[in-house]
């Protein structure tokens, strides 16, 4: 009898293992990042016509992602605790999850902690219709809202300063360069002076990067990408996301590049995902 099967479960458990690990420091040599660095620079931005049009469109895009795909594309994301633990080793919190999509980040939060309140908001109505009708939803827990952040003002929701935790998770990398710093102006408000806002999102010479100016036709503007769906991407430096928040008065905490070595047996490559991993506290 083939011992497959069996080689495939340990396969499996050594994969789940260090996906549980914390993520290592930047770890990709400097060869490689040279590699990155001159691919995307031999990249161009597509017409403007097209890139105006998919930056008009980005909240339809992810109205249409998530009508499509509803709560399949995400997995639930326990692994803030363990890189953000303020979420669950604090009580009586207020917390803001912005981008909250179908709740994977909002709902196992509200189970570990019974002392934490949530607001999560996301500009695509489809996803707010699926936090909505989720077993664990309960008014005195969670509010979930409809939200752009880039025009639409937190404050008629939330009030002013009683934030304590914001979790920004893959959500800016979804706007453009030039609406970031209202966004960033619009979270400010909401946050008390010693609240923190927990940032993860896309780095600067991330193989998704890479693969998108191996193939031309991507690039709506610096860093700044659009995939097959119509929604966007952005990969940040260190020194863009510091200067985003220091500028709206938060002291940077911490701000580093983390890495994730993706190995894919079949095809015998190793694929290097790149992130920026951040925490920023308000100055009273």
């Amino acid at each position: 009898m083939s011992d497959a099967p069996e080689s495939l479960t340990i396969a499996i458990e050594n994969r789940k293992e260090q996906l549980e690990e914390p993520l290592k420091p930047a770890a990709i040599s400097e060869e490689k990042l040279q590699y990155a660095k001159e691919v995307i620079d031999k990249d161009t931005s597509i017409k403007p016509f097209w890139v105006n049009k998919y930056k008009k469109e980005a909240s339809k895009n992810w109205h249409k992602f998530y009508q499509r795909n509803e709560n399949r594309f995400y997995k639930d994301r326990h692994w803030i605790e363990r890189e953000f633990p303020a979420f669950t080793e604090k009580k009586n919190l207020r917390c803001l999850e912005i981008g909250c999509g179908v709740g994977n980040f909002m709902f196992p939060m509200l189970e570990k902690n019974p002392h934490l309140f949530m607001y999560g908001c996301d500009f695509a109505q489809s996803a707010i219709d699926l936090v909505k009708a989720h077993d664990m939803y309960k008014q005195g827990r969670c509010e979930a809202f409809l939200c752009d952040l880039t025009i639409d003002d937190l404050s008629q929701t939330i009030p002013a300063g009683t934030i304590d935790l914001v979790s920004s998770i893959f959500v800016l990398s979804a706007i453009p360069s030039e609406k970031l710093e209202a966004t960033a102006k619009n979270i400010a408000q909401v946050v008390k002076p010693g609240g923190m806002i927990c940032f993860r999102d896309y780095a600067i010479f991330d193989a998704a990067q890479v693969k998108f100016s191996s193939n031309p036709g991507h690039m709506l503007d610096n860093n700044l990408y659009v995939r097959q769906d119509g929604t966007m991407s952005h990969f940040f430096s260190a020194e863009q996301i510091k200067a985003l928040f220091e500028n709206e008065g938060f002291e940077t905490v911490e701000c580093e590049y983390v890495h994730r070595e993706t190995i894919n047996r079949l095809m015998a490559i190793s694929i290097d995902r790149r992130f920026l991993q951040c925490k920023f506290v308000k100055k009273a």
